[in-house]
């Protein structure tokens, strides 16, 4: 495993030769089949290293978590610059890795099981697929959030998580659905991110071994939910509503725009930051919220209009480099849900209340005018930042004489 993490010889070498290298190599196995990504595995691999130099491993039986802790604070101590500058949460990453490795060992000596309120481990499986599993921002909160609905409505009575059964989990889940009007799409996902919490609390001993395995997940019938948006006209008379030049008007046609002819997701809205503008070069760098890599978009004229003059008239006057940000105090950067709510306000104000009306809503419908437009499936997924099996690298690869040709198509009729 080991070679497959890091291509330069000399770092296989200096892994291989370190004490405990199967042990360490089989736990580090273990973490990329439970979806650890490349970048913490190395990471893991690294602090390990350190694990076995700082800690006393080579006497038989198990070891205290006080050990792993006086450890942790002398690993820290060294050089903490290297460290990153921040002593406690490189100790918080070195007990993390210690005792996740030590733990798969058999080798941990921990105190008695002890359960914490559902709140709390919230936060700490909130802080396991952040630091431990790398998953995107957006992922690590649709799972907390959706966690902690279904605990606090689980734990409500003052049971404890060990006291949940997959029959508790199935009535949940079903409420949702038939009374709740939930789709199967919802429920699939929150499926997904119980079965990866009580996987978590599996590991921890918080619960039963093999809860996780028992969650069964709602089959999603192909084509049952195909995406839908605005029409052309309606999305017209969206960003109609936005011919005034108040401070929300202003703001809210840049916002518009790069949700309807770029087809933004709102996080990637969110994430613009004032150097993603090349001015000069008439360019949009865009980071993709899944996929962790970035997008280079033309600025068509509509666009850089809109952006230039909410940057002059309407931004805050704030050090932030977030482009958008709220307009009233305390001012701050936009979050999705915000971008989501000036889709829905401005969809009512023309009449439009149907259920799906969100920013995504927006995406579908810029890809379903590209399909009409008749580009290929490989242009609009581009376009979208959808990730590709033939993908190499973290960067999208996309033309920016074929995305001019498709920002431009109908833009300045839609501005």
């Amino acid at each position: 495993m080991i070679d497959q993490i890091f291509k330069r010889a000399d770092a296989v070498e200096r892994q291989l030769a370190a004490p405990f290298a199967q042990s360490r190599s089989d736990y580090l196995a273990h973490c990329a089949a439970a979806g650890a990504k490349s970048t913490t595995l190395g990471n893991v691999a690294r602090t390990l290293l350190a694990v076995v130099r700082y800690v006393e491993l080579d006497r038989p039986g198990k070891v205290p978590l006080f050990e792993l802790e006086d450890a942790a604070a002398r690993w820290a101590a060294q050089d903490p610059g290297r460290r990153g500058g921040d002593a406690k949460w490189a100790c918080q990453r070195f007990l993390r890795y210690a005792s996740g490795w030590l733990r798969f060992a058999g080798r941990l000596e921990a105190p008695a099981t002890v359960v914490p309120s559902y709140a709390a481990l919230v936060v700490e499986f909130t802080d396991h697929m952040r630091s431990e599993m790398g998953w995107s921002e957006a992922t690590v909160r649709s799972y907390r959030d959706r966690v902690a609905a279904f605990l606090g409505r689980c734990c409500r009575d003052k049971r404890t998580v060990a006291e949940t059964s997959v029959s508790d989990i199935d009535r949940i889940l079903s409420e949702k659905g038939a009374a709740g009007g939930h789709s199967r799409i919802t429920l699939r996902n929150d499926a997904a991110a119980l079965k990866a919490f009580f996987r978590y609390a599996e590991r921890r001993g918080w619960c039963a071994p093999g809860l996780s395995a028992s969650i069964t997940t709602p089959r999603i019938y192909r084509d049952a939910g195909l995406p839908a948006g605005p029409s052309p006209d309606e999305v017209r008379r969206l960003l109609a509503t936005t011919a005034g030049g108040s401070p929300a008007d202003l703001r809210d046609r840049a916002v518009l725009l790069l949700l309807s002819a770029y087809g933004l997701r709102a996080g990637e809205v969110c994430a613009l930051r004032l150097e993603d503008i090349d001015w000069e070069a008439e360019t949009l760098r865009v980071r993709r919220s899944k996929t962790g890599g970035g997008s280079l978009f033309p600025l068509t004229r509509s666009l850089g209009e809109a952006l230039l003059r909410y940057l002059r008239e309407a931004r805050p006057r704030r050090r932030r480099r977030e482009i958008f940000l709220t307009l009233k105090a305390p001012v701050r950067p936009l979050h999705s849900t915000g971008i989501s709510c000036i889709v829905r306000r401005r969809m009512r104000g023309i009449g439009v209340d149907r259920k799906r009306c969100a920013a995504h809503s927006l995406r579908h419908a810029f890809a379903q005018r590209l399909l009409d437009e008749g580009f290929s499936l490989r242009q609009i997924g581009d376009c979208l930042g959808h990730r590709s099996l033939a993908a190499t690298t973290v960067y999208a690869k996309v033309g920016l004489v074929g995305l001019r040709q498709v920002a431009d198509f109908d833009l300045e009729g839609l501005a």
